[in-house]
C-alpha cells in the first residue's frame, strides 16, 4: 500500500468521506453537482497512478453532496495504461483508507445483451474478472482484508434495491446485468463478444470488475452501473470508437446524473 499518497493527501485535506465515486468516460461532469472542499491532481500525489485518457480529467474531488461527504475520482486509472492491476486499484484502496466504505463504481460499456440500446443504464449485480488479472495478486495488504476473500456477493444487494427505488423515483429505467472486464485498449472482435455472451455477459468495458475485487476484499459496500454507450463489436455493422463513446455519454448525462444524485443523498450515512 502507498502510504506515502496517503500521507500526502491528509498534508492537504483532513476531509473524511463516506462514500468514494469513480466517474467514468464522459461522466466526468457529475463532479460538479458537489459542494467541492478540496481538489488534489493526481499528478501531484507521490506514486500515485496518472491517467492519460481523453475525457478522465485526472484528480480527486472531496466534497458534499446532499449531507453525504464523497471523494469523487474524476477520471479512473486503467490497467491497459500500463499499470498493473494492484496500482490500477490504487485509488480504491487509498478512499478505504480516508474513510470511505461504501464505493459506487460507474463505466461505459458496451451492449453485448441484444435486448439492451445505447442509452441504457445497467445496475451491475455480478461480474466477470478472469481475462484480467486479480488486483490481489502479490503479498496481501494486510490492514485492508483476509488473503483469500470471498466473491460471492461482491455487490451489495441492499445497494442495488436501493438503486430500483430511485429509478422510479426519477422516472429512469433500469436494466440489471453481468459486466465483463477484458484489457483493452482495442475493442473485441465479434468472435470475442459472442464468446461473453455465451459466459453470460450483459455488458463488456476495460475496467472495473478489478476495482470492485479490491473494495470488496477492503470491506467495502460496492454499487456498479454502466452507461451503455454503444452495442458491442458485431451486433451492429458499426465500427466502434471511442469518440462515439463520449458522445453517447453526453447524450445520457443529466438522466444519468439525476438518477446518480438521488441514489447518492438516500445511502445511508
Amino acid at each position: 500500500m502507498n502510504h506515502a499518497a496517503f500521507d500526502y493527501i491528509r498534508s492537504i485535506t483532513d476531509y473524511r468521506p463516506q462514500i468514494g465515486l469513480v466517474l467514468g468516460s464522459g461522466l466526468g461532469d457529475f463532479a460538479g453537482r458537489l459542494k467541492t472542499e478540496c481538489v488534489i491532481d493526481y499528478s501531484d500525489i507521490p506514486g500515485f497512478p496518472v491517467s492519460t485518457v481523453s475525457g478522465h480529467a485526472g484528480r480527486f474531488i472531496f466534497g458534499e453532496l446532499g449531507g453525504r461527504r464523497l471523494v469523487c475520482m474524476q477520471g479512473r486509472v486503467h490497467y491497459y495504461e500500463g499499470y498493473k492491476a494492484s496500482e490500477a486499484v490504487l485509488p480504491i484502496r487509498l478512499m478505504k483508507l480516508l474513510g470511505a466504505d461504501t464505493v459506487i463504481l460507474t463505466n461505459a460499456a458496451g451492449g453485448i445483451n441484444t435486448s439492451f440500446n445505447p442509452g441504457d443504464l445497467m445496475i451491475i449485480d455480478d461480474h466477470i474478472s478472469s481475462f484480467v488479472p486479480s488486483p490481489l495478486i502479490g503479498p496481501n495488504e494486510e490492514e485492508l482484508g483476509t488473503r483469500f476473500p470471498d466473491m460471492s456477493c461482491v455487490y451489495d444487494r441492499e445497494l442495488i434495491e436501493l438503486a430500483r427505488e430511485c429509478a422510479d423515483d426519477v422516472d429512469t429505467a433500469l436494466k440489471e446485468g453481468v459486466y465483463i472486464q477484458l484489457s483493452g485498449p482495442n475493442y473485441e472482435t465479434p468472435a470475442e463478444i459472442r464468446m461473453c455472451r455465451m459466459l453470460g455477459a450483459d455488458a463488456v468495458g476495460m475496467s472495473t470488475a478489478i476495482e470492485a475485487m479490491a473494495a470488496h476484499h477492503a470491506g467495502m459496500r460496492v454499487f456498479g452501473m454502466s452507461l451503455i454507450t454503444n452495442m458491442a463489436a458485431g451486433i451492429l455493422n458499426i465500427p466502434l470508437s471511442h469518440e462515439e463513446v463520449k458522445i453517447a455519454a453526453d447524450a445520457a448525462s443529466e438522466r444519468f446524473g439525476r438518477f446518480l444524485e438521488r441514489f447518492i443523498v438516500r445511502i445511508d450515512g
